[in-house]
Order: C-alpha cells, then structure tokens, then sequence
C-alpha cells in the first residue's frame, strides 16, 4: 500500500481504497463489500448506528474484530428484546469481554432500542434516516485527507434530532460516520 494525502490510495492489489482502510482482510472485506453500500433495512440500520456509537474514542477494526460477539451478546440488536433489558442483563454484559464494556455505551443501546421502537410508531427507521437525505446517498469526492471533515451541518442536523428523539451517543462525529457507512 503506498501512503499519500489523497484520499484514496491505490493498494497492493492494486485496488483503490479509502485512506483510512488498512490491510487486515476484515477491514478491507468491510470496505470493499459494506461501507458506503446504500443499506435500507431498519435493523441494519440500527445495528450500525449502535456500533458506531460503541466505536466513540476507539478504532473501527476493534469493533469489527468484536462485531459478532455485540450481534450475540445484543440478542441480533433485536430492539424489541434490548429495549426489555434488565439489570441482571446489563451485567451480564458488562462481563462480557467480547464487546466494548463501557457502562454508558451499553446503557445507551437500551435507550436507543427503547427510541427506536418509539420512533418506529410513527415511522420506519430507514425512512425517517433517508429522509434527512432525499431518500438518495450523497457522494463526496475530496481530493484530500485535510479535506474529510469529522463531521458535516447535516450530521449535526441528525444528530440534534436523534437526541430530540431520545437516542445516546449519537454526536456529529458518529452520525457522520453512520451516513457515510450507510451510503
């Protein structure tokens, strides 16, 4: 892999892949097949804004190595079954070493499963994260690593919303990272 400031780096596979994707086979598999793919299923959609918030002050490959550890130890971020979760529950999480066993992030999945499904009352959760966008992914083409924000106006715009809507661990940054992952 040759290191540049562009943005995209041409890799010993000759493959051109976003600066920030390494070399280990999960993370160029989660690049090359999941990221920046338009994903529509509210699950899905759910699973990842919940990982992105676990990423918060961690790198993406960490949560990735433990992303099948979190759909098990989250009953498949089913949020009917998280939105239920109990104390007995919480701490059998926070022993898990499988997952990131932050006391606040893990409380934060059981108020954001408790969200959803109030959001989900009124309104499919893909729709309602569509809708900030026209319902059409956006595409940037920055030249330049300096030039990739770590966040935009219209993640803060999702964010402020998200919290209006009861969800945690869902600041600019992480919204941003969701809407590029999401596509």
């Amino acid at each position: 892999m040759t290191r540049s400031n562009l943005s995209v780096i041409r890799h010993e596979d000759g493959v051109h892949r976003c600066f920030w994707c390494g070399t280990d086979p999960l993370y160029v598999a989660y690049h090359d097949d999941e990221w920046g793919v338009p994903e529509y299923d509210s699950r899905a959609l759910f699973e990842k804004l919940l990982l992105d918030g676990f990423q918060a002050g961690l790198s993406w490959i960490t949560i990735l190595r433990k992303r099948d550890a979190f759909r098990e130890a989250f009953d498949g971020f089913e949020p009917e079954i998280m939105a239920r979760y109990n104390a007995r529950k919480l701490a059998s999480l926070m022993k898990n070493e499988g997952i990131v066993r932050n006391r606040l992030k893990v409380e934060a999945s059981v108020t954001n499963a408790q969200a959803y499904l109030a959001l989900s009352e009124h309104q499919d959760f893909s729709s309602y994260m569509w809708n900030f966008v026209g319902d059409r992914p956006l595409q940037n083409r920055f030249r330049s690593r300096k030039d990739v924000p770590a966040a935009t106006p219209l993640a803060e715009m999702v964010s402020k919303d998200l919290k209006k809507r009861g969800f945690r661990f869902c600041g600019p940054t992480i919204v941003y990272a969701f809407m590029q992952a999401c596509g």
